[in-house]
This record gives structure tokens, C-alpha cells and sequence, in this order.
């Protein structure tokens, strides 16, 4: 204690380094850029989204320094591809660069198959305790993400290119969400990846992320799901912009929660328990990715309500999607309940997390295929 009074933590302003004063102008910059190229298609909410992130995005990168150049590779190799096109969709095909790497769907199909092989790779790594072949999967992962954001990034471009009517944030259709699903999944496990100075967990991670990567595949070339087309109108609205996000770190962070609830029970009956963290990691990075995904799926919940009540005049209607909605955030609130109240820790939580999979699967995606209701423009 008398330690801590002799020497008071150094203010946050005060710990930040040359770059990153130089990040924050690098955001800022290229957020006021976007602002005056792009702001004609804005209405003010989304001028106001966009200010906002601006210093989101820079404290963002001052926490968690490996954001910073995935942020601005991700922006400069965009900006690459959207000079490329010179105002012309048809130079998809005929630009190299754009042909073979950095179109949406050139850049998105490369994260597919990285996210293939990142899994492959932390399983290799992970039986053969080989550090240089799991850091190779790390890379790999990391190089998934950079390629996704930046076919998201140019599917949002290539939208406007079609018609100012059906230009579009890309996280307006079940394939854009799953590309996005996929992005942040990665994104949170790198995260406690780099925190808790472990990459065994990728392994478990990664199998979620392949499958939500088989979807897409199976989504592309089967339905033809790539193919940029107009919202509905009740999809024209910036409460999708903040709903649809928040609703995904959520979805996300389940999905850590219940592959790491796979990880502890295998690990406690023996089995590839030598080279896995300790339970006690894996119970307490289970735990944090539910709170976070519980914190961010409350409010995407509420979020959503304020959306319904500007789409069809009310707040709640028990649509499936919404009823659905509820009964994940049930499940995960008794989850917390239990483990901050009762204290209670060990497989049955483990069991809980991996069966909530089941729950958030449908609810995801379940839903979409089996039930009709308001969100029926989600549909398969």
C-alpha cells in the first residue's frame, strides 16, 4: 500500500508514445477524409457514427497496440483497391490486383482459406508443442483478418458503384454477417490470445471459426449469396449500423466461450491436458469472453428494440428472432448469475457454455431457416 502511495500510476496521457499521438492523427485524418469524400451519401446519423469512432478507434489502438496496424493496413490496401476501380465495377475483372487479391470477393475468399489453414496449423502445433508452427498459425490468422476487413471494406465501395440506391454498410445480409462473425471471432481470440500469452486455445477457437467459413463457402458458390443486392427498406436504417456489430461481438465471444468449454472438459478427463493451459486459464478467459459477449448482446438487445419501434411501431412483438434473442440472453444472464453469486466454477459451467452454443447457433442462424416472422428478409 505504501508502495502504491510513493509511486501513483502514471497518468494515461502521459504513458502514450509518439505513435500513438501518430495513430490518433492517422485516424482522425482518414475519418475526416472519409467524411468529405463519402459524406454525400451520409444522412447525419451516419456523419455522426463516423465522428464518434474516431476517437473510439484511437483509444481503441492505445489499449490494444496490435489494432494499430491491422487499422491502418486495412485502410491504406482499401484505399489501394478503390483507386483501382476508377469508378468502373467492370475493373473486378480486368485489374489485376483486383482480379486475383483485393475485390470483396477475391479478399474474402483468400480469408476462407487462411482461416483453413490457420486452423490446420494450430492443431499441428498444438500436437506437436511445435512454437514456431502455432506462431505461424497466429500469423495466419491475423493475415485472415486483414484480408476479411479489406473485402468488406471494398464490398461497401463496389455497393455504391452499382447505384446510390443500393449502396450499403456490409452488415446488411446473412452472408456479410458471417464474414463478420468470423472477423470478430478471430479478433477476440487474438486478443486473449496476446493477454493470457497463449496460443493453445486457438486451436479449439478456430474450429468455430471454419465452420462459420464452410457456410460461407457453401452460401457463395451454392446460393450465389456474394452477389451485391438492394436492402429492404427495413434494413435502410442506422440503427442497423450499431445493432448489427454489437450483436456480433456477442455471438462472437459465445462462441470463444463454449470452444474453450470444450477445451476445459476434454483437459479435466486427460486428454491433451499436457498441452493445453491450465483449467484455471481456460475457466477464466471462458468467463471473461461470456461477460463480454453478455455485455455487448444487451445492449445490441436493446438496440434492436429501438429499432423495431422505428420499423413496425413497437418495441417487442415476440417475433421468433426476438423471442430467440431473449432466451440466449437468459441463458447466459443465469450463467453469470451462478458463477458471480454462487460461486460456482468447474464442468458444470463448461457444459453450460459449449450446450449455449446450441442455443446461440439457432438463434444466429436457426432461426433464419426454420421460423418466419418480422426478420424474415433474413431468410435462406
Amino acid at each position: 500500500m505504501e508502495l502504491a502511495l510513493l509511486h501513483p500510476p502514471t497518468p494515461l496521457l502521459k504513458r502514450l508514445s509518439w505513435f500513438d499521438w501518430l495513430f490518433a492523427v492517422i485516424v482522425a485524418s482518414s475519418g475526416l477524409f472519409a467524411l468529405s469524400r463519402f459524406g454525400e451519401f451520409m444522412d447525419p446519423y451516419e456523419k455522426g457514427i463516423l465522428l464518434a469512432a474516431i476517437p473510439s478507434v484511437a483509444a481503441f489502438g492505445w489499449f490494444w497496440k496490435s489494432f494499430r496496424p491491422l487499422f491502418i493496413i486495412v485502410g491504406a490496401v482499401s484505399l489501394f483497391a478503390i483507386s483501382q476501380y476508377q469508378g468502373n465495377l467492370a475493373r473486378m475483372d480486368e485489374a489485376f490486383f483486383l482480379k486475383y487479391l483485393i475485390s470483396s470477393q477475391a479478399a474474402i475468399m483468400w480469408m476462407c482459406a487462411l482461416f483453413g489453414l490457420a486452423t490446420v496449423t494450430y492443431w499441428a502445433g498444438l500436437l506437436t508443442r511445435s512454437e514456431f508452427t502455432m506462431k505461424t498459425a497466429t500469423a495466419m490468422t491475423w493475415s485472415a483478418v486483414t484480408l476479411g476487413f479489406i473485402g468488406l471494406m471494398v464490398r461497401w465501395y463496389e455497393s455504391y458503384l452499382i447505384g446510390a440506391d443500393v449502396g450499403h454498410i456490409p452488415v446488411s445480409n446473412l452472408y456479410e454477417v458471417f464474414v463478420l462473425f468470423c472477423l470478430i471471432t478471430a479478433m477476440l481470440y487474438l486478443y486473449y490470445e496476446a493477454r493470457y500469452q497463449t496460443r493453445q486455445m486457438g486451436a479449439f477457437v478456430l474450429l468455430v471459426i471454419s465452420a462459420a467459413v464452410g457456410f460461407i463457402l457453401w452460401y457463395a458458390l451454392d446460393r450465389g449469396a456474394h452477389e451485391i443486392q438492394p436492402l429492404v427498406p427495413a434494413l435502410k436504417s442506422w440503427w442497423m449500423k450499431l445493432h448489427v456489430p454489437a450483436n456480433f461481438i456477442g455471438y462472437g465471444s459465445f462462441s470463444i466461450s463454449a470452444m474453450l468449454g470444450a477445451a476445459y472438459l476434454l483437459a479435466q478427463r486427460g486428454i491433451l491436458a499436457s498441452r493445453l493451459p491450465k483449467l484455471e486459464v481456460i475457466d477464466d478467459v471462458m468467463y471473461k469472453a461470456i461477460a463480454i459477449g453478455f455485455a455487448f448482446f444487451t445492449i445490441a438487445t436493446i438496440l434492436g428494440a429501438m429499432w423495431a419501434a422505428e420499423a413496425w411501431g413497437g418495441y417487442w412483438s415476440w417475433d421468433p428472432k426476438e423471442t430467440w434473442a431473449l432466451i440466449v440472453w437468459l441463458n447466459y444472464a443465469a450463467w453469470l448469475h451462478i458463477r458471480l453469486v454462487k460461486g460456482l466454477r468447474g464442468p458444470m459451467l463448461a457444459w453450460w457454455a459449449l450446450g449455449g452454443l446450441i442455443v446461440t447457433t439457432f438463434a444466429f442462424l436457426g432461426v433464419n431457416m426454420f421460423l418466419s416472422g418480422l426478420h424474415s428478409y433474413g431468410t435462406l
